[in-house]
């Protein structure tokens, strides 16, 4: 499905990004479809160091820097500000990193998805704390190398989509910078829907944490969807399921054949995770199949 990718030059060049970074393209197609009546929630993170601090601000709205564990409060806060103030129309954004997501910001989003705050909330996973050394979080995929899984984690990826879907929140969707107008297009339709928490969660392959090549970040992420590691679909209210790019015959070797973090893995090991991804998109398939 094709979008037209709006370029309002909300983010702009110059920031501190590492060349070939996938969280720069992602906002760059992010903030640009929100627009400029847009103010952001950034906690400390990678994006925090790219969008800069003031007044050196890569980004061309209203940015506040929040605590690691609290972007969805603040956002929510933020919200009910504005609209007492009879502003109803600013859109408001957290950006947060995996960390700040699956693990330290978990508890405040909920909340906040809970109590239906009219948020949307966007999620650059990177499958790791790559901004303090790529150390594991629980987005980390199962067996990748990190600085404090030097062996290989053991755990598989906690599936952030899924359980988002279940707070029944009127939009849950999952993206990659591989697919640009599908991010955009799902950016655009979480701005559109008014009321309750829209979250996002976005694939962006870290150049340095992942060890692939300045350029690899667009086609690895395509690897991971069409690999079934990372399908793309969209949920609303928790019960439709819409698939918009599933696997398409990429093995799991081909995907982590050129990544270092997967290096030290044998064919045996390799094979372990080609079953889970097998099994999770089992599972997601039979929730598209109902729909049908």
């Amino acid at each position: 499905m094709s979008y037209k990718i709006e370029e309002q030059k909300v983010f702009n060049s110059g920031h501190s990004a590492c060349p070939g970074c996938s969280e720069a393209l992602a906002l760059r197609f992010i903030l640009n479809t929100l627009g400029s009546d847009t103010i952001a929630v950034v906690p400390p993170s990678c994006i925090a160091i790219i969008s800069g601090p003031q007044p050196l601000s890569s980004m061309r709205i209203p940015v506040y820097q929040t605590t690691l564990e609290a972007s969805a409060a603040s956002a929510a806060g933020i919200k009910r500000a504005l609209v007492s103030k009879g502003n109803h129309h600013t859109s408001v954004v957290a950006i947060a990193g995996d960390g700040g997501t699956y693990d330290i910001g978990f508890q405040a989003l909920s909340g906040a998805a809970e109590r239906g705050e009219d948020i949307i909330y966007i999620c650059l996973d990177n499958e790791g704390y790559m901004n303090t050394g790529s150390q594991k979080s629980s987005a980390t995929p199962s067996l990748a190398y990190t600085t404090s899984t030097p062996a290989g984690k053991l755990t598989p990826k906690k599936n952030v989509a899924e359980i988002m879907a279940a707070h029944k929140i009127p939009y849950m969707a999952t993206a990659t910078t591989g697919y640009p107008d599908d991010l955009a297009r799902k950016v655009a339709r979480a701005k559109e829907i008014k009321g309750g928490l829209r979250f996002i969660v976005v694939l962006t392959p870290c150049i340095d944490g992942w060890g692939i090549a300045d350029k690899a970040g667009p086609r690895t992420s395509r690897l991971a969807v069409e690999s079934g590691v990372f399908p793309l679909y969209e949920v609303e209210n928790g019960e439709n399921y819409t698939l918009n790019h599933g696997p398409s015959g990429i093995s799991v070797a081909d995907y982590v054949s050129g990544q270092k973090r997967f290096r030290h893995l044998s064919v045996g090991e390799v094979d372990l995770i080609q079953k889970e991804v097998d099994r999770n998109w089992e599972r997601l398939e039979v929730k598209f199949c109902s729909e049908a």
